[in-house]
């Protein structure tokens, strides 16, 4: 008779199939609690006004319509903000990636003059800082005050993301490369910018990311920097609709129906613009997905 063939297959206790299950079981309800509150949003989005207001609307959209999302490209406010987020998230994504680099690179190298000076100044930064009133003196002092480039210049460089991107270059540009290159008559911009970068599209997809997602969340500095509502970030305005009650439309009826109704798109209109806000980094976070984790992974390691 031929012999069973031992299994390889390591039999479970109980006591770790319990644990299992209560794991899964964590897990599933934070994946509830998280996915719920979305939607909700997109489900009231697209729900009549009277049902919203009434709280019918738990999980799907009651009455289904588009008037909210009507209302949001119709309001000028809305539209021009939207417009000033993109252009702020953009081209404050690509300075502050650009000078991140600019000051990463040479922190990486061992024999740059002063780099330990340097390390240990933005450790300090990055343990203290001024605090609001001198941080508001200095973009006064710069003129910066009611302009755009007082959301892009102030909060462009992130510490944390100038030492992700130092142990990045460190770990993954050896100093064997660049005395080659050096041998060649490559010189230090012309290895950071043929060699380095080519090599390195992981971290900068990381620090985008990073700092696309922090100008696109971004209100505070909007709230304290800015007087014109032309200049308004998407955030802010939604900040307006959600926390200040400020409401959307002109309140200029004169019946109580009439101001019933304009109180209803504006409940409807706020769950429309939060799908508007919610819905770019959504769909650029998977595109970026493989060069985050990988980034991200390098640029942990420690020296």
């Amino acid at each position: 008779m031929k012999q069973r063939k031992r299994s390889n297959v390591i039999r479970e206790s109980s006591g770790d199939r319990l644990f299992l299950i209560a794991v899964y079981s964590i897990l599933v309800l934070i994946l509830v609690a998280v996915l719920y509150p979305m939607i909700y949003i997109l489900s009231s989005s697209f729900s009549s006004s009277n049902d919203v207001q009434a709280g019918n609307v738990w999980f799907w959209p009651v009455n289904p319509t588009t008037l909210g999302y009507h209302a949001v490209f119709q309001n000028d406010l809305v539209v021009r903000s939207f417009f000033n987020s993109v252009f702020y998230t953009l081209v404050g994504g690509l300075f502050s990636t650009a000078i991140t680099i600019m000051m990463a690179y040479p922190l990486s190298r061992k024999y740059f003059i002063g780099r330990r000076i340097w390390i240990w100044a933005l450790l300090f930064a990055f343990v203290f800082n001024g605090g609001l009133i001198p941080f508001y003196l200095v973009v006064k002092d710069l003129n910066l005050l009611n302009t755009r480039w007082a959301l892009i210049f102030p909060s462009a460089l992130g510490i944390f993301q100038v030492f992700l991107a130092k142990t990045f270059f460190q770990s993954s540009i050896p100093d064997e490369l660049y005395d080659s290159a050096q041998l060649d008559g490559c010189t230090e911009l012309g290895f950071l910018i043929r060699i380095v970068l080519p090599t390195s599209y992981a971290i900068i997809a990381v620090l985008f990311l990073l700092y696309a997602v922090g100008q696109w969340n971004s209100y505070f500095n909007a709230l304290i920097f800015l007087e014109d509502q032309t200049l308004y970030p998407l955030q802010l305005v939604l900040r307006s609709l959600l926390i200040v009650g400020q409401n959307a439309f002109e309140m200029n009826a004169g019946s109580a129906e009439e101001i019933a109704r304009i109180q209803a798109m504006n409940t409807l209109l706020r769950y429309a613009v939060i799908v508007v806000g919610t819905v770019p980094m959504l769909l650029i976070y998977p595109l970026a997905q493989r060069y985050f984790v990988k980034g991200v992974m390098l640029g942990s390691l420690k020296e």
